[in-house]
């Protein structure tokens, strides 16, 4: 089962607003796809939050596009910013990159974000959020969610 951003932000909007923080925070983050031979391959990239979708722009034939064209999972990583201060977790997000290609969707989101042309863009189904922060000092805590499911929050010391 998979949701856009939309149904996630309607499900745990705290929770989706703190991951978009996380990732507001910042410009640059990780994403890891997977290559031909089935091995991770990590990537820089910038991602945007419109519309109800969280979306990924690329350079045209960039190995992180093709990997996606091929295999459309994925796996994103918030970047945690300078020293061991994470102000609001550590956050990724799990899912499927579907490659957008009508041109009235690439064109709004053109006029919007402004990209370097030519590029590829692709439209996130998620399948999982986590967040892990620390509370109190004491405890680790999980936040994960799945699509359909609340959050399940996991807490150790």
């Amino acid at each position: 089962m998979t949701a856009n951003w939309a149904v996630f932000v309607a499900a745990e909007p705290e929770l989706a607003a703190t991951v978009e923080e996380r990732f507001g925070a910042l410009t640059h983050h990780v994403l890891a796809t997977l290559r031909k031979d089935g091995s991770p391959r990590t990537s820089g990239i910038e991602v945007r939050f419109l519309d109800g979708e969280l979306w990924f722009g690329m350079m045209p034939d960039s190995l992180k596009a093709l990997d996606l064209r091929r295999d459309p999972r994925f796996a994103l990583q918030a970047n945690p910013g300078v020293g061991t201060e994470m102000g609001g977790g550590d956050v990724r997000v799990g899912g499927r990159a579907v490659e957008v290609t009508d041109a009235g969707v690439k064109g709004a989101y053109r006029e919007e974000v402004e990209p370097p042309e030519p590029f590829h863009l692709f439209r996130t189904e998620l399948t999982e959020v986590v967040r892990t922060f620390v509370e109190d000092e004491t405890y680790l805590v999980t936040q994960v969610w799945h699509p359909g499911k609340p959050v399940r929050t996991l807490k150790r010391t």
